[in-house]
């Protein structure tokens, strides 16, 4: 995976979990972080699986939080230091949302992902949530929260899914 990813890959991280914060405590959010950002790099490598991909995305941007700002009500005034907001990926996050709601979703995209050999890494706080897991980051790991954010850009997702998986057969 190009790491011209890393602004969309960090931005997208930090919304989720502000969107979705963790249970109090610094191992909980640091679990929190990491299944987010598990997400988010894996969904940001089926967006952007080439280097020519990434190039265009900070070519033409990512698009921002605006929208998803709007789908869960959240205030995007109050940061002062909101800038980080513009290198939120909407589609990436909501197939980060789709695959932190379906650990069977995310295994589907880690293997396709690793046949195109973009390398998304470990994902097994992803693909194999605990007890742990589930525990540290309950908002981020809810079906129902997710829905609304998951919802906008599923259809692509599992198109992308659908397809890649038939050219295997």
């Amino acid at each position: 995976m190009s790491a011209d990813l890393t602004p969309v890959i960090a931005a997208s991280t930090r919304w989720l979990l502000t969107a979705f914060p963790p249970s109090p405590g610094a191992f909980n959010q640091a679990l929190a972080e990491a299944q987010a950002r598990q997400a988010v790099t894996l969904a940001a490598a089926l967006r952007y699986p080439t280097p020519l991909d990434a190039q265009l995305l900070h070519l033409l941007g990512p698009g921002g939080s605006a929208q998803l700002e709007w789908l869960t009500s959240g205030d995007q005034g109050g940061d002062a230091e909101a800038g980080w907001r513009t290198w939120v990926d909407e589609t990436v996050v909501s197939w980060a949302a789709c695959l932190l709601a379906a650990p069977a979703l995310a295994l589907d995209a880690h293997h396709v992902v690793d046949r195109g050999q973009a390398g998304a890494g470990d994902v097994a706080r992803l693909t194999r949530p605990g007890d742990h897991e589930h525990d540290a980051a309950p908002l981020l790991r809810h079906p129902d929260l997710l829905e609304p954010v998951a919802a906008l850009h599923r259809a692509l997702l599992l198109d992308l899914l659908d397809g890649e998986n038939a050219a295997v057969r």
